[in-house]
């Protein structure tokens, strides 16, 4: 954690995968929570598939730095294939931690993070989101494990904030609240921590 409070987040995903909107949904779950907030995407060629970046700023005070984040407090992999083509560790805090979508546990999956020796976790979300929601969306269960493991926000308060954004988001399809809701629920109880 840096001044006021401030945590940073670097989401590596593909495009498709949801990373832009669940650092979208971590900024709006911190604001509700009484943060300052920043959630901003950052892409390379806008096609489905193609490797994205996004970046969270959470603070108590407001931050005046606007521009990408290359020295995270937690960074997040929506999709383990970029572990084989990038650096997903550069610049990590030493006392961060890398949150990884893998069936693999922290320790197996370690051996692709390179020289990173700081906490690894994994959440297998493929499992959660296709269990939860019947199919495959990483990005409510990644969210989840992004709270739990920097612990940004509170359990309660985080479910009870993203319970209300899925009502909003989801108004014209009430019926996903639940699933999304059980994915959250489900991936917080997962997370394994290396």
């Amino acid at each position: 954690m840096k001044d006021n409070g401030l945590i940073e987040f670097r989401w590596h995903g593909r495009g498709g995968q949801g990373a832009k909107t669940a650092c979208l949904l971590l900024a709006d779950a911190a604001f509700a929570a009484g943060k300052f907030v920043q959630g901003f995407p950052e892409y390379g060629p806008e096609r489905m598939g193609a490797p994205i970046t996004a970046y969270n700023r959470i603070s108590d005070a407001r931050c005046s730095v606007h521009c990408n984040i290359d020295d995270p407090d937690y960074v997040v992999v929506v999709d383990e294939t970029l572990l084989d083509s990038v650096d997903v560790t550069h610049g990590l805090q030493p006392d961060g931690a890398v949150i990884i979508n893998t069936a693999k546990g922290p320790e197996e999956i370690r051996e692709k993070l390179r020289d990173w020796t700081g906490r690894v976790c994994t959440i297998d979300a493929r499992k959660v989101s296709e269990e939860t929601l019947g199919r495959y969306f990483p990005n409510s269960p990644m969210l989840a494990a992004a709270v739990k493991v920097s612990g940004v926000l509170e359990k309660d308060q985080f479910m009870g904030d993203m319970e209300e954004s899925f009502h909003h988001k989801f108004a014209s399809k009430p019926q996903v609240v639940a699933g999304n809701m059980a994915a959250l629920a489900m991936a917080w109880e997962e997370v394994q921590a290396g």
